[in-house]
């Protein structure tokens, strides 16, 4: 046969493998694109364990309803070279995802992250039930972490603990997260917080950072009003300057929680407690920070408004009343407290 007669039918069947390459070609991207949700109107989640193989992943897939064919999903992550990039962790699907979503969301590691909020204010034993209830490690395992002062032992080399470096956000990260993660990532945060110009303000107001985030601490613990905050931090400087007692009843609420006191009810006997955390009978600060203090109120502290205020009490919806002299104090106290 001559190669004229040959041509015409390799080109018949040349075009004809063409066409039938062409037509599984878009079967396939039909198959990997198309979105499914096989549990309409809500959201599924699937834990990818450590050690499964990819097909045992795509099973686990198709069995919950996220795809259709887990022969299509490992034909996928195979052809794309996914297969041996699947992170495991926990993951939430919510509605309708083709294969090619699917794949990429479990090979970049999206998984499921929970969130735990510090408040300003929070003290460690805050933290720590924060933690817990997030999930992310049980209660002493959280204590134990907040606890850990080697992470800011070079800022502040007498820390005994995490008590005012716990910095106040909401954080993100997966289930499988320990606590002491978490605890990193708060410390991270204040770090980011400890700016280089608070850190220079401090130096100029002669104050270590323990004594800064200590100051910061009371602010927090006393007042929440934005506008307050600044005069609060202005008389507790302005008492340390004259050497006078801060009487700060946060600092004995503290002390009595470190002898494991729960309740906030601060009652007479309370006044002569010896612990050094008593503004009421030491002077000067108290030993550390008695709670994680916001950037509202770290600024507070290192910028305090130039006030001759000496004293104030609550007004019992939340603000206070200032005063230069103890005659105004008192009066106060008799209005607002009597």
């Amino acid at each position: 046969m001559s190669l004229r007669r040959l041509w015409k039918p390799a080109l018949l069947l040349a075009a004809a493998l063409y066409i039938t390459v062409r037509l599984a070609t878009g079967a396939a991207v039909t198959l990997v694109d198309t979105p499914f949700d096989g549990n309409p109107g809500g959201s599924t989640d699937v834990t990818i364990a450590r050690g499964q193989s990819a097909a045992q992943i795509a099973a686990t897939l198709e069995d919950a309803g996220v795809v259709r064919s887990a022969r299509v999903l490992s034909w996928w992550m195979r052809y794309a070279g996914q297969a041996g990039r699947i992170h495991t962790g926990e993951y939430r699907f919510r509605g309708a995802a083709s294969v090619r979503e699917v794949a990429a969301i479990i090979t970049e590691g999206r998984v499921l992250l929970l969130a735990v909020t510090v408040l300003e204010g929070s003290t460690r034993w805050q933290v720590a039930e924060a933690l817990a209830a997030a999930e992310f490690g049980r209660y002493p395992e959280a204590w134990e972490a907040t606890g850990a002062a080697a992470l800011i032992a070079d800022l502040d080399p007498e820390a005994p603990d995490l008590e005012g470096y716990l910095f106040p956000d909401t954080y993100f990260a997966p289930r499988a997260s320990s606590a002491r993660e978490l605890v990193g990532m708060m410390v991270s945060r204040f770090r980011e917080a400890w700016t280089p110009a608070r850190r220079a303000r401090a130096a100029e107001l002669g104050l270590s950072i323990r004594e800064a985030v200590t100051i910061a601490s009371l602010v927090e613990a006393e007042t929440g009003l934005a506008e307050e905050r600044p005069l609060v931090a202005g008389v507790y400087h302005n008492r340390l300057a004259r050497k006078m007692r801060l009487q700060c009843d946060p600092t004995l609420l503290y002390a009595l929680r470190l002898e494991g006191r729960t309740d906030r009810n601060i009652r007479r006997s309370d006044f002569d407690n010896e612990s050094p955390y008593n503004t009421y009978r030491a002077a000067g600060l108290p030993p550390g920070p008695i709670a994680s203090p916001g950037e509202a109120s770290l600024e507070a502290a290192l910028w305090p408004a130039e006030t001759q205020f000496l004293y104030f009490v609550g007004r019992n919806d939340g603000s206070h009343a200032f005063a230069r002299t103890l005659a105004e104090h008192n009066a106060n106290v008799n209005r607002y407290q009597r």
